[in-house]
């Protein structure tokens, strides 16, 4: 058992994680972005040394990629200058800090997926602020990088998919753009093994799997009994309109640290596709 604060536990992987770490015994507190703004540092020193936990895991970000764009005074404010403000806080109660981070810290031009010894270099706002928050959290820190997440609580990809499919709309995807697709529930299970331990250093977390987002959306439809074919796949130079932000065309990670530790790694992605279609549809 461990006192755990968790950032962010209104998104969807801050969400289950509070559900897995009540279910292992934890005293689990809670804060969202309503309860505790991250890039407040007197807010957040009141709320660590209120609560003095043992671990924090810092779920809390601005993930609105391409608003970040447009704004990035405030994706440093929350992504990069929140996980210092938390990092001293932790540091004067002991607290091992957690700092969930992202594909997107990398370009994108590797032709092989990335390990956690490449070297970052993220092309968006986003990335640049996300990789700032890795940079401030420290080397005691754990700092797990992730990528295409989902679950059942929040927006994501499969929820869109699963209502454009009911509503009988072709579905257009892009096939340029490869990653791992990795759900809450699993992810959140495997960040509390390495909080427990203590476990500094950069981790890359995923379901096991590589996909485009064409060839997922294809998935989601079939995993919910419906006809894949209605997906169809496009380029991103043929998006309507273009995005903002740049994204990485291959942002698959390699879950190196981990299996180079000895750590068993997270289950095929189509298994926890098909029980979240299950529960969303049910």
């Amino acid at each position: 058992m461990i006192r755990i604060l968790i950032t962010g536990a209104g998104g969807q992987l801050g969400h289950d994680l509070a559900i897995h770490c009540a279910a292992m015994g934890d005293d689990v507190i809670e804060t969202d972005s309503e309860r505790l703004d991250i890039g407040d540092r007197d807010a957040v020193h009141g709320a660590i040394a209120s609560v003095r936990p043992d671990v924090i895991v810092n779920a809390a970000a601005w993930t609105a990629v391409d608003a970040c764009e447009g704004d990035r005074a405030r994706a440093f404010r929350v992504n990069a200058l929140g996980p210092r403000w938390i990092r001293e806080a932790s540091s004067l109660c002991d607290a091992h800090l957690v700092q969930i981070s992202t594909d997107y810290v990398f370009d994108g031009t590797l032709d092989r997926p990335y390990h956690e010894w490449d070297l970052a270099d993220p092309p968006s706002v986003y990335g640049q602020s996300k990789l700032a928050g890795e940079i401030e959290v420290g080397a005691a820190a754990t700092i797990v990088r992730t990528s295409w997440v989902s679950g059942a609580n929040g927006n994501n990809v499969v929820k869109t998919v699963l209502r454009l499919a009911a509503e009988g709309a072709s579905l257009s995807f892009v096939d340029d753009q490869r990653g791992c697709p990795t759900f809450t529930a699993d992810l959140a299970a495997m960040i509390r093994r390495l909080a427990v331990d203590r476990r500094a250093g950069a981790y890359h977390v995923t379901n096991q799997g590589a996909v485009s987002w064409y060839e997922f959306a294809r998935d989601v439809v079939a995993a919910a009994g419906r006809d894949p074919e209605m997906v169809e796949p496009i380029s991103t130079a043929d998006l309507q309109p273009p995005r903002p932000a740049p994204r990485p065309a291959n942002s698959v990670l390699d879950n190196a640290a981990l299996r180079e530790s000895g750590i068993p790694l997270l289950r095929h992605y189509r298994e926890p596709l098909g029980e979240l279609v299950e529960q969303l549809n049910g």
